[in-house]
């Protein structure tokens, strides 16, 4: 038999907080495994007309060299190339769509808006993308199934034949020296290689120019994308919501158990003697919650029955996860 309590607003309560798994994949068969399904693609800057027999790219899925690159540069770029030096442009000098106070535009001068790079952060940094004609760019996709609602920053780690990368925590890629070499975007698991910087940052995207100092070295992104010998290590992250239900049992409520059992078979409606005793106080061995159709929607079993107490409140302390 049951008894039902209206709960209070007071009574619940929402607590979300941050789980975390950690993943290494080794070799080309675990990236692309049909239980895995990072892919890896090389965006090229073709120039022209679009033809069907351009080169494609791609271990999971085959799309268009092409169209990689100009994807990457228009999601997570266009406000960055009116400069080949990145963000931010030196200032003061009259540059059609340049924003002293912020990025950079493209576009006239009088440019109301800046296009979404999906940033992870408002510090400033160079992000170097490569527009000369046939450049390459390297892109590793992780899908989300793995990483969740994002990758953890400062978890992404890939190791290759040409070196290593990690991401510092606030989206850009370094490589050992803690040279910037491109762009993680945690909350897409999209990780794009625009350059060796192997030639240092400070000189190779900054202040000198890309040709002298570094650039887009196509043998350092290659080895990323296309070799069989490469590590991927990072750690995803997803929110869990734990709901927290109070159920209070005042002193003076349920102190007369509805189990049929206590009825005395001899005559009906006469409990047993031990239970009409003053000392006697109910069991609880189950709590049920009900929405607001009396719909019975969770259940909960203690370990153990619970005597209720007639002199002081009783709470039941009920966690669900989702």
């Amino acid at each position: 038999m049951s008894a039902y309590k209206q709960l209070l607003a007071s009574d619940i309560i929402v607590t979300p907080f941050e789980v975390n798994k950690g993943f290494t994949f080794r070799g080309a068969a675990a990236f692309t495994g049909s239980d895995v399904g990072i892919d890896r693609f090389l965006g090229q800057n073709i120039q022209g007309l679009f033809s069907l027999s351009e080169s494609t790219t791609g271990q999971v899925t085959s799309e268009y060299s092409r169209l990689i690159y100009n994807s990457i540069k228009e999601l997570y770029f266009s406000n960055y190339l009116s400069s080949s030096y990145g963000d931010p442009v030196s200032v003061p000098f009259t540059i059609p769509g340049n924003d002293a106070a912020g990025n950079v535009l493209v576009g006239s001068a009088s440019s109301a808006g800046r296009y979404e790079n999906y940033l992870e952060n408002t510090l400033t940094y160079e992000r170097y993308f490569p527009t000369s004609s046939d450049a390459i760019i390297g892109v590793v996709s992780i899908p989300s199934k793995l990483f969740g609602e994002k990758i953890q920053p400062g978890s992404f780690r890939m190791q290759g034949p040409s070196g290593s990368v990690t991401d510092d925590g606030n989206g850009n890629l370094i490589t050992v020296g803690n040279e910037i070499c491109g762009i993680i975007t945690y909350q897409h698991g999209l990780v794009v290689i625009t350059s060796d910087a192997s030639s240092g940052s400070l000189y190779g995207f900054a202040n000198y120019g890309v040709d002298t100092y570094g650039g887009n070295d196509t043998n350092f992104i290659t080895s990323f994308i296309t070799s069989s010998n490469v590590t991927c290590s990072f750690s995803s992250s997803y929110t869990i919501f734990e709901t927290q239900y109070k159920c209070t049992v005042d002193a003076t409520e349920y102190n007369f158990s509805l189990n049929p059992s206590l009825l005395s078979g001899s005559s009906e409606g006469i409990i047993h003697d031990f239970a009409a005793s003053s000392y006697f106080n109910p069991y609880v061995t189950t709590v049920g919650l009900y929405n607001e159709a009396q719909d019975l929607i969770a259940v909960a079993k203690l370990s153990k029955p619970l005597p209720l107490n007639n002199v002081t409140d009783t709470n039941i302390i009920i966690n669900i996860d989702r």
